[in-house]
């Protein structure tokens, strides 16, 4: 069974920059994808970012340019670096590990981010 905390939520202004931190315990992390989801109050959980294990990154149309997600495999840990971040960004940010594509079994708890205007 494995687990991921997340990290590095927050409130910060209009145009400001967070990064998130995923560290995942157990052994899955070298053989996981990763991924990036948010939800904010009121709406569906959507895919923001996503970083397999072999492959391209991927990113949702609302963020690209502005978030980077990263993984190191030596401190099974996933980063997502949030720039220029905008009040529609406001959301619990889970991080997620999967084996299949767009298949997530493992969960985090959520971390909340608020953007203010």
């Amino acid at each position: 069974q494995a687990q991921l905390v997340e990290s590095g939520g927050g409130l910060v202004q209009a145009g400001g920059s967070l990064t998130l931190s995923c560290v995942a315990s157990g052994s899955i992390f070298r053989l996981a994808n990763m991924a990036w989801h948010r939800q904010a109050a009121g709406k569906q959980r959507e895919l923001v970012a996503a970083i397999p294990r072999i492959g391209a990154t991927n990113y949702a149309d609302s963020v690209k340019g502005r978030f980077t997600i990263s993984r190191d495999n030596a401190k099974n840990t996933v980063y997502l670096q949030m720039n220029s971040l905008k009040p529609e960004d406001t959301a619990v940010y889970y991080c997620a590990a999967g084996f299949a594509d767009d298949q997530y079994v493992y969960w985090g708890q959520g971390t909340q981010v608020t953007v203010s205007s």
